[in-house]
């Protein structure tokens, strides 16, 4: 093999290498295809997370990193106290962050740091190849803020304060930040921003649309209930998202439960 193309394939590894699949505690590799039937509860919450990470659905146009909704996990992990208690091991360990979301008031992503970090370094390859300046903005906040503010707001006054560490900072540098994706003003008020992931919009709307979709489909049938190995089979028409995806979401938020039966598990909408 000629050496050019030897050292290609060895790069091609190396990446191939960095994306595979968390390992589950147990060691064995995380299988992406598995049904949820067989994958819908376990006894702990980074074992949770990261065969979700494993099965987050690949979304054409959208360049996005894995992240897992905490409702995801109430549904998966059944005591939902252990959940909240092991999601704040993790962030204070910084090998997560969680991230209010603007699709209902308890929504909350969670995402591991790393992809994190490099789902703002692709926003930042995107600006860089626009020419855009003051992109120095973004090494400060990987290295001053992200590392120091764990919570998910931040006011404007101590993200500059933060920013400041790195160099001398000018208002073009937040704005930068805000087009990123990488901050979002809060409405309530404008001096405090929350941490966001960048690229997630349509991604968010998706989320909400498919949500309603589904919903729908069981309100739908007599009984408003389905087999859940039949459910999984469907495909959604608005939302990116599969539908494993969001039944983990609706029965971890309450709106749907499942029932065990003889031939398998039932998903059915949750009276009112």
């Amino acid at each position: 093999m000629a050496p050019g193309r030897s050292r290609k394939r060895k790069i091609e590894d190396e990446e191939e290498e960095r994306e595979a699949p968390p390992l589950a505690s147990s060691g064995s590799a995380v299988d992406p295809d598995e049904s949820l039937e067989q994958s819908l509860t376990f006894s702990d919450t980074l074992v949770a997370l990261q065969i979700m990470r494993a099965q987050f659905p690949r979304i054409e146009k959208v360049s996005i990193k894995p992240f897992v909704l905490r409702s995801q996990l109430y549904s998966s992990v059944m005591d939902r106290t252990q959940v909240d208690r092991e999601l704040e091991t993790l962030r204070r360990a910084k090998t997560i962050r969680i991230f209010k979301l603007n699709t209902g008031q308890d929504d909350h992503a969670v995402m591991f740091l790393d992809d994190y970090i490099n789902q703002i370094d692709s926003v930042v390859k995107k600006m860089e190849e626009k020419k855009l300046l003051n992109l120095e903005a973004f090494d400060w906040f990987k290295t001053h803020v992200i590392d120091t503010r764990l919570e998910p707001n931040i006011s404007h006054d101590d993200l500059c304060s933060l920013l400041s560490l790195g160099g001398r900072v000018k208002e073009e540098h937040v704005t930068l930040l805000i087009n990123g994706g990488v901050i979002v003003r809060q409405l309530i008020d404008p001096g405090m921003y929350w941490f966001a992931i960048p690229s997630i919009g349509s991604v968010l709307k998706g989320l909400s649309q498919g949500r309603k979709e589904l919903l729908g489909i069981l309100s739908r049938k007599r009984y408003k209930e389905e087999m859940m190995a039949t459910l999984e089979k469907k495909r959604l028409r608005l939302s990116p998202l599969d539908i494993r995806f969001h039944l983990r979401d609706l029965i971890g938020s309450g709106h749907l439960k499942t029932v065990s039966t003889p031939s398998g598990l039932v998903v059915r909408v949750s009276k009112d």
